[in-house]
C-alpha cells in the first residue's frame, strides 16, 4: 500500500516550483500534460499513486493543492499545455485577490480568514488517501503569501494532522542589500523561520544566491532565467522522492528517508547537492564521464551545494547526517570502494559526539528518460554550516529593527497591533536554533539542553544575543522522528 504525500503550493514562488516538480513526475512516469497515460508507460512497474491518483476517466491528477492570494502564476498554470493536469477544485484564490503586499502578517491573516475554505480543500484530499503519509509544502520565506500563508498553513497542519510527517522545500532569498528580493526579507523569514523550526519535521534548504551561482558557474548559464533555476529546484525535488516512487529494498517511505537524516527534532534544516546538472532541453551534461566515487566525491564539493556557505575561522562545521542518492547503472561493490576512498581522504568531517557515516540509497531510473550520464547523484546533508543562512538572517533583521525600518506595515496587522512581541519570539527561537548548531559541533552536545550539561554546551558563542525583552515561546517542537540519537546504516 503506497504512503501517499500531498503537497501544499503556496504563493508565487511555491506554485512555479510545484509546477515544475509536476512536469518533471510526468516525464518521468510516462504521463501526458493532459493526464492520459502514454502506451508505453502502461505495464511500468513504477508507483505513481504515491503523488498522484486516478480520476474517474482514468486520467492521473497530482495530490496537489494551488494556493495563492492573487491571481497571475496560477493562470499562467491555466493557460499552459499542463492545464488539464490538476483538480480544478485544488485551486485556490480568493475572489478578490490582490496578494499579501509582501507582508508577512497579511498572508497570515489571510490564512485565518479563509481558513475553512482552505481546509475543506485539504481534508477533502486527505480523506481521498488510503494511508497518508504526511504533506509536502513548496513556498518561499522572503515575500508575504508563502511565508505568511505558508506559516499559517504550517501551524494549523501541526494542530491538525499530529501524527503526519510535514516536509517543506523552503527557497530563502538573495542575500545581500543589493541582490534583495524584497525590502522587508528578513522580517519575513526570522517569521517563518519560527514556524519552520517549530512545526515542520524536514526542511529542505534552497538557497536563492546558491541557486543562481550553480546555475552561472556550474551550468554556464550567463543570465539564468526564473524557469531554469526552478527547473533546478525540480530536478532536485524529484530525485529526493525517486526511492519513494521506485521501491527497492529501503527508504520505501518518507519516514525512512528522512528519519536517519533527523537525530534531534530542531536539527532537521537539510542541505542538498544534485550532479550532473543540466538546463532544461540541454541534452549533455557539462560533467562527461561518471563514475560512483566520481559522483560522490563532487556531492561533498561547497560549490555543488544549494545553500550559500563560507569556511570560519572560528567554527568547525560538520556534518551530522549524509545520505547520497544515487541513481544509474551501480554495482554495490563500486559504492563501497568509493566510501572507503572518501574515507581515507577525510574529505567529509562527522560529528564528534556520535556515529555517523555516508548512507547510500541506490534508486532504479525512469526508463523513459533519455540519460547520457550512466551515474547521477543526490545528497541529502545535515551540516551545522546550514546554521550561517538563519545567522546572517538574524543580522539583517537587527539592522533593520534597531532602526524601526518598514514596521508601519506591520502595525496595521492586528497580530503586531498592540506590540512587536511575535518579533522577538521568533528572534529568540532563531537564535536557539544557531546555538544549538553550534553546540552540536561539540563532544558535549549528547547532554545539550538537560540540566547536567556543561556551561561550554550551554553557553552561546554567536554574535547575535537575544533582545532582553523577548520571553521564551510556550509551543513545544515537533517530536523526535525517531528514539535513538543518532544511527548508522
Amino acid at each position: 500500500m503506497p504512503r501517499e504525500l500531498i503537497t501544499l503550493q503556496v504563493g508565487q514562488c511555491g506554485n512555479q516550483i510545484g509546477h515544475e516538480f509536476w512536469k518533471q513526475l510526468c516525464t518521468e512516469h510516462g504521463i501526458r500534460p493532459d493526464g492520459i497515460l502514454e502506451e508505453y508507460a502502461v505495464d511500468g512497474n513504477d508507483r505513481k499513486d504515491v503523488f498522484f491518483y486516478q480520476a474517474d476517466d482514468e486520467h492521473y491528477i497530482p495530490r496537489s493543492v494551488l494556493l495563492d492570494l492573487e491571481p497571475r502564476v496560477i493562470e499562467r498554470i491555466h493557460g499552459s499545455e499542463y492545464s488539464q493536469l490538476y483538480n480544478m477544485e485544488n485551486v485556490w484564490m480568493p475572489k478578490h485577490g490582490g496578494g499579501a503586499g509582501n507582508n508577512w502578517g497579511a498572508g497570515f491573516e489571510q490564512g485565518e480568514k479563509f481558513h475553512e475554505e482552505i481546509f475543506d480543500i485539504i481534508d477533502r484530499e486527505a480523506d481521498g488517501s488510503d494511508s497518508l503519509e504526511g504533506f509536502m509544502l513548496c513556498h518561499s520565506v522572503a515575500g508575504g503569501t508563502g511565508s505568511g500563508l505558508g506559516s499559517y498553513l504550517l501551524e494549523r497542519l501541526n494542530e491538525r494532522y499530529p501524527k503526519k510527517l510535514i516536509q517543506t522545500y523552503s527557497v530563502f532569498p538573495n542575500q545581500g542589500d543589493a541582490n534583495s528580493d524584497v525590502v522587508v526579507q528578513p522580517y519575513n523569514s526570522l517569521l517563518t523561520m519560527k514556524r519552520l523550526t517549530q512545526c515542520a519535521d524536514c526542511v529542505v534548504v534552497l538557497d536563492n544566491t546558491a541557486l543562481n551561482k550553480i546555475a552561472v558557474e556550474r551550468m554556464h548559464l550567463p543570465n539564468p532565467t526564473f524557469e531554469q533555476v526552478n527547473h533546478l529546484v525540480s530536478t532536485v525535488m524529484a530525485a529526493s522522492t525517486t526511492t519513494l516512487r521506485y521501491p527497492g529494498y529501503m527508504n520505501n517511505d518518507l519516514i525512512g528517508l528522512i528519519a536517519a537524516l533527523i537525530p534531534t527534532p530542531r536539527l532537521h534544516f537539510l542541505m542538498t547537492g544534485y550532479t550532473p546538472l543540466k538546463s532544461p532541453g540541454q541534452v549533455e551534461a557539462n560533467v562527461r564521464k561518471t563514475t560512483v566515487l566520481d559522483v560522490m566525491r563532487r556531492l561533498l564539493q561547497p560549490q555543488n551545494m544549494m545553500v550559500s556557505t563560507k569556511r570560519s575561522r572560528d567554527r568547525e562545521h560538520c556534518y551530522v547526517s549524509v545520505l547520497n542518492i544515487i541513481q544509474g547503472e551501480v554495482d554495490p561493490t563500486q559504492v563501497h570502494k568509493s566510501l572507503l576512498r572518501i574515507r581515507e581522504r577525510k574529505l567529509a568531517n562527522f560529528i564528534p559526539w556520535g556515529p555517523a557515516s555516508i548512507q547510500v540509497a541506490l534508486s532504479r531510473r525512469s526508463p523513459y528518460l533519455k540519460e547520457t550520464n550512466r551515474v547521477s547523484g543526490l545528497m541529502l546533508a545535515n551540516n551545522t554550516s546550514v546554521s550561517q543562512l538563519f545567522e546572517r538572517t538574524l543580522w539583517q533583521y537587527d539592522k533593520l529593527r534597531k532602526r524601526e525600518a518598514f514596521m508601519g506595515q506591520y502595525k496595521k496587522i492586528a497580530m503586531f497591533a498592540d506590540d512587536f512581541s511575535e518579533f522577538d519570539k521568533s528572534r529568540e527561537v532563531v537564535q536557539q536554533l544557531c546555538d544549538e548548531y553550534r553546540a552540536a559541533e561539540t563532544p558535549e552536545y549528547i547532554s545539550y539542553g538537560t540540566p547536567a550539561a556543561p556551561p561550554s554546551a550551554m553557553a552561546s558563542s554567536s554574535a547575535y544575543a537575544p533582545p532582553a525583552s523577548s520571553a521564551a515561546d510556550s509551543r513545544a517542537p515537533r517530536r523526535s522522528l525517531r528514539d535513538t540519537s543518532v544511527g548508522m546504516q
